[in-house]
């Protein structure tokens, strides 16, 4: 092959790693713009995501203050009360919670020995420290995300396997998602210069 030919096919696969990404991206957000505001019935786009942001952050600042807080107390001690609707929103507000608020989850990395004979490990979260409510006194529960999905596999492995990472969570999710393709190199950016 000519050296032109190849600089050619190496700015195409350059651009193709540039574009795709984005592309996709932006085909995400637009068709998420889109599906809510057909779900509105809205003629503008982009409004119906505006005004459900703008309704979640006015509901999200009113739980913040004492006085709506216990509306919000009450509508939750009903809906824990039905069975059903119980199960799907414990689960879905545990696990929102698990990404933001005041008990986040999945800010403590750690590296888990899957395989000691061939060491293999995998980064993953401690998501609970004590498992004795479960007879389990020297175990942890740790979450092991997969990449490139919205899923992951729970794990309650020996306390004595786990390490952790000092890294910030946000990086370690970036590193796992990716298939270990992006974040270590923002550590690496922001790391001191090391002295040889």
């Amino acid at each position: 092959m000519d050296k032109t030919l190849r600089r050619i096919l190496r700015y195409f696969f350059s651009g193709t790693l540039f574009i795709v990404p984005l592309v996709a991206t932006v085909y995400f957000f637009f068709e998420s713009f889109r599906w809510l505001d057909g779900l509105l019935n809205l003629p503008y786009p982009g409004v119906g995501f505006a005004i459900i942001v703008g309704v979640v952050t006015v509901f999200g600042y009113l739980t913040t203050h004492y006085a709506f807080r216990t509306v919000t107390d009450v509508l939750d001690q009903t809906i824990n009360k039905i069975p059903l609707v119980k199960l799907i929103y414990s689960s879905l507000r545990d696990l929102i919670g698990a990404f933001v608020g005041e008990r986040r989850k999945f800010d403590k990395p750690v590296l888990v020995e899957i395989n000691r004979e061939n060491k293999l490990y995998q980064i993953g979260f401690i998501t609970e420290q004590d498992l004795s409510e479960l007879g389990l006194h020297d175990m942890v529960s740790v979450y092991l995300p997969h990449s490139y999905a919205i899923s992951g596999i729970h794990y309650i492995v020996p306390r004595d396997r786990v390490r952790a990472l000092n890294i910030p969570g946000t990086l370690a999710m970036k590193y796992i998602v990716s298939g270990g393709v992006s974040g270590l190199s923002e550590l690496r950016h922001d790391a001191p210069p090391q002295n040889a």
